[in-house]
């Protein structure tokens, strides 16, 4: 098998997922930085591997590229024991995973980025409101769900948890309070009690 090629922005969730992933199945792979405040995702070169010209990109062959972190999290999930064989509970996954990259990712993870990585949140005080408005209810859901429960699928850790971790242990950068969410407190600790976890600045 070739080696698996992840194009990567390391203070990137979208990113961190499919690491976290790789590292706990075990997967050996090479990661190459993209610098997208450089423009590097914008290059003839990246936009040969991703049209859309966003990391993260997984290479997983001659001219075989994959985008779309959650695309990439059920490839490599696949007949692993981080993705379920019953229909139903493998479609429940990726109903958390559309909900993470829908209701959650685009004011949670924006939010982070505004602030912590960019240094703008003064600039983009008035739309962080609307952003924050719309987080906060992604994770009351969260925390409606979690509360009884261990993970989100199947009461197993799963990639739908993988992918809901991701943005959701860095909230706080974003302006986040996740000091009232005691079930989401504890499954983040769960999260972190997993075999061969790593941390999201971790390469």
């Amino acid at each position: 098998m070739e080696t698996l090629r992840l194009y990567d922005f390391l203070p990137s969730g979208n990113g961190y997922k499919i690491r976290l992933l790789l590292k706990q199945i075990g997967m050996p792979f090479e990661r190459i930085e993209i610098n997208i405040l450089k423009g590097e995702s914008r290059t003839s070169e990246f936009l040969n591997k991703n049209l859309n010209g966003k990391i993260p990109v997984l290479e997983i062959g001659e001219g075989k590229y994959l985008a779309e972190s959650n695309a990439i999290l059920m490839y490599l999930s696949e007949g692993t024991e981080f993705l379920p064989y019953d229909h139903y509970l493998k479609a429940q996954v990726l109903q958390w995973l559309f909900f993470e990259q829908y209701s959650h990712e685009p004011f949670i993870a924006t939010s982070r980025y505004w602030i912590s990585i960019l240094g703008k949140a003064e600039e983009y005080k008035q739309a962080l409101k609307e952003k924050h408005q719309r987080g906060y209810a992604a994770l009351e859901v969260m925390e409606n769900h979690l509360t009884g429960k261990n993970f989100f699928v199947g009461e197993r850790y799963t990639v739908a948890d993988i992918a809901l971790f991701a943005y959701t242990h860095v909230a706080d950068e974003g302006g986040f309070d996740l000091s009232r969410f005691k079930a989401i407190g504890a499954w983040l600790e769960r999260i972190k009690a997993q075999p061969r976890f790593i941390g999201i600045k971790e390469g």
